[in-house]
């Protein structure tokens, strides 16, 4: 078969996928997996439980598979000489200079010392820039509360507040750690969605519609859905812990994603459908090139979806990684193979939204599952793996 698949072995991932829609774990699917320029798309299911049937351009709440474009946006300011990988980014986000650091995890918030050096571009990219999701449950640390109590604390519920109240109140929160210290996740990408607006002197989603989805066809994404497109939007579910059923997160009917937010999030803010999704990808796995549109320079690609981190910056990051993976800029990277799907090199990221997008240059493969379930925790859902498992086992070469 084309694309060196099994056709017997697609059905095989077919039927993984349609498992989890007749247990009701959610109300439907779209997947879509490319290799050597052979796509293979499988839409199941419905919208929303009782709804319109799945299909292949419905329109998902892609959560944090923003963060890789969000990456791509400052690597084409970075090229453009406008922002630079190691410069202060205090010209442009004053509200990050002349941080205070805590002296500990443990350390009352205003037990601090002064920041070594200043926030950098690197820094934010590589989200070593001091501030995160501290990943312990129930919170415990006076940081977490702080944050919490700020309304910044990581979580499903997008940020109800302007882009320059959320620096503001950032600014106003001590680092968790000293800038390139020590990896903490998703908030890097929030403030980079902020310097690129900065830089560019245009509203975020502004510039990735001009610079990003125009010139690269992706038509249904942004960071909310136009009324003549509210049809294709699936709803949201999320698990309700003590009635063990699933509730609405988002209804389609009444979405949030509705509108244009006040917040264009850069850490979890996009919606977008497969076909949209792997036309991104496709750039990345093309050298930063789809079709006639140059995007990124080759070296600019690699360095993005190459290990940026050391050893002692993943320290407390096992949860994320395991033993086999690190971070690039937007997205993790295999470095050893742990599993059928773990192929090193391999470059992507999930969604907390339900999805998960990841290419593979050794096997010029690319995948992206959707789904509209909550994830219930940090760990990947079943789902998620039944899908690589299945896409990689499809394989007839």
């Amino acid at each position: 078969m084309a694309g060196g698949f099994s056709r017997e072995r697609l059905a095989r991932l077919h039927h993984a996928l349609a498992a989890h829609v007749t247990a009701g774990d959610m109300p439907g699917i779209v997947a879509l997996v490319s290799r050597r320029g052979e796509t293979w798309v499988e839409a199941v299911g419905t919208q929303a439980f009782g709804g319109a049937p799945m299909r292949r351009d419905t329109i998902f709440r892609i959560a944090s598979m923003t963060k890789p474009v969000i990456a791509v946006a400052t690597l084409m300011l970075v090229e453009e000489c406008r922002l630079r990988l190691d410069d202060p980014v205090d010209a442009f986000l004053p509200e990050l200079a002349d941080r205070q650091v805590l002296k500990s995890l443990e350390s009352a918030v205003d037990d601090t010392v002064p920041a070594k050096r200043p926030i950098t571009t690197r820094d934010l990219l590589t989200f070593t820039f001091g501030m995160g999701a501290v990943m312990v449950w129930p919170a415990k640390h006076p940081i977490q509360k702080a944050a919490a109590d700020s309304g910044l604390a990581p979580g499903p519920v997008q940020l109800d507040l302007t882009a320059d109240e959320f620096m503001k109140r950032l600014g106003a929160l001590p680092l968790v750690y000293q800038p390139g210290e020590r990896w903490l996740y998703h908030t890097g990408s929030d403030v980079l969605g902020v310097l690129i607006a900065r830089a560019s002197g245009q509203p975020l989603e502004a510039f990735l519609q001009e610079r990003l989805f125009a010139p690269l066809g992706m038509r249904d994404t942004g960071f909310h859905v136009p009324a003549a497109k509210l049809d294709r939007l699936a709803s949201a579910y999320l698990m309700d812990p003590q009635k063990k059923t699933l509730a609405f997160f988002d209804d389609a009917a009444n979405s949030r994603w509705s509108k244009p937010p006040p917040f264009a999030a850069g850490g979890s803010g996009l919606v977008s459908t497969v076909d949209d999704f792997h036309a991104f990808y496709r750039v990345l796995m093309n050298d930063g090139v789809l079709g006639r549109e140059r995007v990124l320079s080759r070296p600019s690609v690699a360095l993005m979806t190459s290990d940026q981190l050391t050893a002692e910056q993943r320290q407390g990051a096992e949860l994320f990684f395991g033993h086999g993976a690190s971070w690039g800029m937007g997205g993790a990277v295999v470095t050893r193979r742990t599993d059928i799907f773990a192929t090193p090199g391999r470059f992507g990221w999930d969604g907390g939204y339900g999805t998960s997008a990841h290419l593979d240059p050794a096997e010029d493969m690319i995948g992206i599952l959707m789904t509209q379930r909550l994830m219930d925790a940090p760990v990947p859902p079943r789902v998620f793996r039944d899908f690589w498992t299945s896409a990689y086992q499809a394989f007839d070469d």
